[in-house]
């Protein structure tokens, strides 16, 4: 069903929500922001500052129930995301979701289920599969640049340790979070990307099949306590961290592609949150380390020399002329105001297009469950001694 009525939007989690302010004043009078819930008085008023007209809460129940909006967008910690997630849709509303979808397979489940029964749209807000450099590697994939694809990678790495402790001197969410999970705790930055170029969920594109997964020994958050609060400090010490610095995930599809994940927000090294390399039989793309470089493709019969013998690799931007995605071609411009390289703005353009068009969302639930389980997966892969792991098919079968 089609509808040119306004998406009335809710921001929950005003701190995190506060990045998409760029992102929402591009749409004009196809999204209203309505509402804004935080647990913090100063964040909800900064707010109301910004926006005078909005209504403002601090429970988040009082806002399911009171508020003025047809739509959520939860930008609360993780741990939060699928609970609150099925509250709204059970309410009548639809919803955005930041990453990570869920953090339990029971979580995967119900959520599939709680869209499934209300007929609410649901989208993950992935930004980082809409970045430039991504969408056009996508758009090479789909046009056949890269021929079969056997292999893909993807990392984020990002030393959040700043991030241990509020501005109060207490220990956040993401301290519970390296306290009590062993495993890829951020899958869906690395995996989003890499599952659209092998059309995962698709029709005639792939499957996740089975994945396992490794940690490395846990040194980096421990040292960062103790040279910053002090060795005595109980976040100093060895027993009070399970998760390790470094996690590698290996995943097997159903076409034998192979994909490794790694994420690692704790180890000291210049970020590197947007890693990403493509192998097919035609192709092959390496993403750019950092800002002073350009990403890299090498296309056989069209990049210069041979493999093997003397091919060399090109910028990426040498083929923009032909694989630029079409949506960057049209809204470059309104792209790069938002935030995420542009993704925040494609997000929420998606999500408006599936409430207001009846369409499927871009990022919908099946794919938003099936990339964020890879952290429940990953979890009881390490406890059972790396052992692999079967990805459930979310979009057909309970198990």
């Amino acid at each position: 069903m089609t509808t040119s009525q306004a998406v009335k939007l809710a921001v929950v989690g005003g701190h995190r929500g506060d990045a998409f302010k760029g992102a929402l004043s591009a749409f004009g009078e196809r999204v209203q922001l309505t509402a804004v819930c935080d647990l913090s008085e100063e964040v909800r008023a900064t707010w109301k500052d910004a926006y005078p007209w909005i209504q403002t809460f601090a429970s988040y129940s009082d806002m399911l129930e009171r508020a003025d909006c047809t739509a959520v967008f939860i930008a609360t910690p993780m741990l939060l995301h699928a609970r609150q997630a099925i509250r709204a849709l059970l309410a009548g509303k639809h919803v955005v979701s930041e990453v990570i979808a869920a953090t339990t397979l029971d979580e995967c489940w119900q959520l599939v289920e709680t869209v499934q029964k209300t007929g609410r749209v649901y989208m993950l807000a992935e930004n980082y599969c809409y970045m430039r450099p991504n969408m056009m590697v996508l758009n090479m994939a789909q046009r056949g640049v890269f021929g079969d694809i056997t292999y893909a990678e993807g990392a984020y790495i990002h030393d959040c340790r700043y991030l241990i402790f509020d501005a109060k001197g207490e220990t956040t969410w993401r301290t519970q979070l390296r306290r009590q999970f062993d495993g890829n705790t951020y899958p869906t930055h690395s995996l989003g990307p890499v599952a659209h170029w092998l059309g995962v969920n698709r029709e005639g594109g792939d499957r996740l099949v089975s994945t396992s997964t490794w940690t490395s020994t846990g040194r980096a958050a421990q040292r960062y306590v103790a040279e910053t609060v002090g060795p005595d400090h109980p976040a100093a010490q060895d027993a009070f961290w399970k998760l390790g610095d470094s996690a590698t995930t290996v995943i097997r599809t159903a076409r034998n592609a192979v994909i490794v994940l790694r994420v690692d927000w704790a180890s000291a090294r210049p970020h590197n949150m947007t890693h990403y390399v493509l192998q097919g039989d035609r192709a092959a793309y390496l993403s750019a380390r950092h800002e002073r470089e350009d990403p890299l493709v090498w296309i056989d019969g069209r990049s210069p020399g041979k493999s093997p013998g003397d091919a060399a690799w090109e910028s990426l931007w040498e083929y923009s002329a032909d694989y630029e995605h079409p949506r960057w071609r049209q809204w470059r411009a309104q792209a790069e105001k938002a935030g995420h390289g542009g993704g925040d703005f494609f997000v929420l353009e998606d999500f408006i297009d599936a409430i207001q068009n009846g369409t499927r969302p871009a990022i919908d639930v099946y794919d938003a469950v099936t990339w964020s389980s890879i952290m429940p997966l990953s979890m009881e892969s390490v406890a059972q001694g790396n052992a692999p792991m079967a990805i459930p098919d979310f979009a057909h079968q309970r198990v």
